[in-house]
Formats: structure tokens, C-alpha cells, sequence
């Protein structure tokens, strides 16, 4: 059997593995002895929680961040040459999905190593599931600017493709800014463009909602520190 990489989801937050991951999954986790992570600490207390008679002293962690060259990447894939498979394990959601990891995969591509894609929660596709707008044309912007004239001038472009396109428009912010996201979109948008916002979504304060700019100005939630989707429609 050949050495394969797998692209393991986990939880978007603090839920119980078996509410969005797969028995399967915890199979091929247990198969493995070489990891690709973001970060070894919320690694290893993932696979701990999937295996708690796991040997995590045992396995070996590669490091993938903003600071991993290319040349580190590569050499990440290395255990494939000598028959070991390994897996990519995202901090949240899916791995190379508003996550690192499509770095390693397009080099596992161009080498000819089978990628598997295992199945776990992705909050952006989850949230276009429940936000009642366009599944079939959509995009997803990933984090719109910092800069707040680049940014509200990126919610307009967002805004301009609904119409023009038909398409919805999805984005997320970092939690702790999501309350200056909300009050960008409320100010720039038009006030019949409806936003989907969803928060902490699989977990026990999951927040899904669907209303106009003008409906939401009324009753703005509190999304401070929460994970979040932003969505975009006509």
C-alpha cells in the first residue's frame, strides 16, 4: 500500500470529536507517526483527545507557519519517500482551508504522492449551507484588509458582484476584530443586502442568522472573540 498524505479535519471549537468527525478518522489517525501542524500543543492535545492511550512522545511534529520556507516544506514529505504516511492536522475546520497546508499539498501534487482528504467540518461551506443564499456561485474572500479605507472599499467590490453576479460573498475576520467587521458592513452596505452571520458554528453557542442591513442595525449581536462567517447576498 502506498504512503499516502492526509489532510485530517478537527473540531471548530471545544465539542466533543464524535458531533462532526467521522469514526473513520480516528483510524487513519492512529496509523500515523508523522505530522504536519501549525501548532504541536493544540496537536498533540487533539490526538490525545482522538487516542487517549496514544504515545504522543512517540511521533514526530513538523512545524507549518508564515515563517516555514518552502525548502522545510518539501522536506516535510520526506517519511512518504521511505513508505510512512503522514497527515496535515489544521488548527480548526479543514486543513488548506483559510488554514495553512495548500503549500505542502501542491508540492505532494507535483511529486506524485496520493492526497486524501478526510471528511470534517468546514465553517465556511457550513455556513453557506445555512445561510439560505447562492450554493451554486459563490466565493470566498478568506480576511478582507486591515486598512480601514482598503477595507470598506473591499465590501463595496463584495457587494457591487452580488448584483452583478449573483454571487454570494463570504469572509471571515479575526474574532477579536469581528465587532469593527459588523459595523463596516452595516455602514457600507445597502440596506436590503442581506448578511449571514455565523458564529461558534457545531459548538453549543452556535449562531446562525439571516437578516437585511436594515434589520440588523436594530439588533446588533455581541461577536467579540468568537469565531465567525461573514456572508453576503441579495
Amino acid at each position: 500500500m502506498s504512503a499516502n498524505l492526509f489532510l485530517i479535519p478537527v473540531t471548530l471549537g471545544d465539542s466533543a470529536l464524535s458531533r462532526s468527525l467521522p469514526t473513520y478518522n480516528k483510524e487513519v489517525i492512529a496509523s500515523l507517526r508523522y505530522f504536519i501542524v501549525e501548532n504541536e500543543r493544540t496537536a498533540r492535545r487533539f490526538l490525545k483527545q482522538t487516542d487517549p492511550e496514544a504515545a504522543i512522545d512517540s511521533l514526530t511534529f513538523f512545524i507549518l507557519n508564515k515563517h516555514t520556507s518552502k525548502e522545510e516544506v518539501s522536506g516535510f514529505l520526506k517519511p512518504i519517500e521511505a513508505g510512512f504516511s503522514i497527515g496535515i492536522i489544521s488548527e480548526a475546520g479543514c486543513p488548506a482551508i483559510a488554514d495553512p497546508g495548500a503549500d505542502v499539498v501542491a508540492i505532494a501534487q507535483q511529486k506524485n504522492i496520493p492526497v486524501v482528504p478526510l471528511v470534517g467540518p468546514s465553517s465556511v461551506l457550513l455556513a453557506l449551507m445555512a445561510s439560505g443564499f447562492n450554493g451554486q456561485h459563490f466565493a470566498f474572500s478568506g480576511y478582507l484588509p486591515i486598512d480601514n479605507a482598503q477595507r470598506i472599499k473591499a465590501l463595496k467590490n463584495l457587494e457591487q458582484r452580488i448584483y452583478a453576479e449573483n454571487q454570494t460573498q463570504l469572509f471571515i475576520e479575526t474574532p477579536y476584530r469581528n465587532g469593527k467587521m459588523l459595523e463596516d458592513i452595516l455602514k457600507t452596505c445597502r440596506p436590503a443586502t442581506k448578511l449571514c452571520i455565523a458564529a461558534d458554528i457545531t459548538l453549543e453557542s452556535e449562531f446562525i442568522k439571516t437578516k437585511s442591513i436594515s434589520d440588523w442595525k436594530k439588533n446588533i449581536p455581541e461577536l467579540s472573540k468568537r469565531p465567525c462567517i461573514f456572508a453576503l447576498y441579495k
